[in-house]
């Protein structure tokens, strides 16, 4: 047990232990107010009435057992702000002792996944473990240092759902592959990877993308040729977002686009958070199962965002993101006058059955994942020499596959020579 814990404490940092502290007083607190809305629930049935929660519209239980219920409340708030007083007095002593200690991976893909499941409430809470928007290059903050050997042509890798930027190298046969390395050495790009909170809404992340790309070109210490997005999965959306962010707002950095190639983006949404929406509408169908509604409605804006590919802030702006509804979303086109590129994968066999093929990649439809839509107006229209489809490849795979590397290869040449 003593060794397990001083591993542990390896991949921690010192302002970890508040964000912990901060989440397990919430999540005591929110128990405590799904057990009273079930014991209110079962009381209704007897006639017993109750009161709702002035802010949470969740069922209150009266009289001594409402009594308890709060106290139970108030104590867990009261014991979880001296903790987090506390660690945030000694806070400066562990910074100093574990300042020179390099970010652990292992701590890295933790926060990430967390971020993605709980990220804008860990933001709204101002939670220390909440991830900020941030560029990165060879391990490093731009912001904490220049870029060593910079080009003129910037690849900036943008990550998915629950990942961070250190999971673009993906090991492969006692090496370690990763498309901004390849495109660094087949075609002289200077990679710059995104850090991001996976959780806030795809549009606040794109507005700070775009704000993130316009400091880049101001700070970049040689004449920049062209920019290229390559981005996977929901980096896709947030891209496509900063986009339509920058029209608007005349960014500077929109006017060294040259190239997006998106890796599995779900354009049209993902089956899944469809999936979780008919299970918030299950559990609230009852009222001993509806507080539990309140477990399915748990994941993040950013994962919500997902049902149908929301890219605008008049996607979700004075909405219940819960509630079910037909996709309502703002047409957004592939933006004019940048090459666009899409690679979607299906674990199928190339020779399989058209419906197999059609499942997509584990995570996006191949409809999803190449731009194609029923609705004309929603359609992405990649030309057909813009598109490929991975056989055998699950959504994951994309981020190591020689295959697609190659092809980027292929098609960024192409660019460059005026194809």
């Amino acid at each position: 047990m003593q060794n397990k814990l001083k591993d542990l404490a390896k991949h921690l940092r010192p302002s970890d232990l508040r964000g912990v502290a901060q989440l397990a007083t919430q999540a005591t607190k929110g128990v405590a107010t799904m057990a009273e809305g079930v014991h209110q629930s079962v009381w209704g049935t007897m006639g017993i009435s109750g009161a709702k929660n002035a802010t949470t519209k969740a069922p209150q239980t009266g009289g001594l057992t409402g009594l308890i219920y709060k106290s139970v409340r108030g104590i867990t708030g009261l014991v979880g702000k001296g903790l987090e007083a506390s660690l945030v007095k000694l806070e400066p002593l562990f910074e100093l002792a574990d300042a020179a200690a390099p970010e652990s991976y292992e701590r890295s893909a933790v926060v990430a996944a967390l971020n993605g499941v709980l990220g804008d409430t860990l933001a709204a809470t101002q939670n220390p473990l909440a991830t900020p928007m941030a560029l990165r290059s060879q391990g490093r903050l731009l912001a904490d240092a220049p870029v060593q050997n910079a080009s003129g042509k910037i690849v900036v890798l943008i990550h998915g759902l629950c990942m961070n930027d250190l999971q673009w190298a993906v090991p492969n046969d006692g090496t370690v592959f990763d498309h901004g390395a390849l495109l660094s050495e087949a075609l002289g790009y200077t990679p710059v990877y995104v850090r991001y909170n996976t959780g806030l809404h795809t549009s606040q992340n794109g507005h700070a993308f775009s704000n993130q790309l316009d400091a880049l070109v101001n700070s970049w210490p040689v004449p920049i040729e062209e920019i290229t997005v390559l981005c996977h999965s929901m980096g896709g959306l947030v891209t496509r977002s900063a986009v339509f962010s920058g029209q608007r707002s005349g960014a500077v950095w929109l006017k060294h686009l040259k190239n997006i190639v998106f890796l599995g983006t779900p354009h049209h949404g993902a089956p899944l958070e469809r999936a979780g929406n008919w299970i918030d509408i299950l559990l609230g169908s009852t009222p001993y199962s509806r507080p539990f509604a309140k477990l399915g409605q748990i994941r993040s804006s950013g994962i919500t965002d997902l049902r149908y590919g929301h890219v605008v802030d008049a996607d979700w702006e004075g909405q219940d993101r819960f509630r079910r509804k037909p996709d309502s979303r703002t047409p957004v086109p592939l933006p004019a006058g940048v090459a666009c590129y899409t690679v979607a994968a299906t674990t199928a066999a190339k020779r399989g059955s058209m419906a197999d093929r059609l499942l997509g990649d584990g995570l996006v439809p191949l409809a999803s994942g190449l731009g194609q839509h029923e609705e004309p107006a929603r359609s992405l229209v990649f030309p057909k020499a813009n598109q490929l489809i991975v056989y055998r490849t699950n959504h994951m795979q994309l981020l190591g596959s020689q295959e697609v590397g190659q092809q980027l290869i292929t098609w960024l040449t192409k660019t460059r020579q005026g194809a």
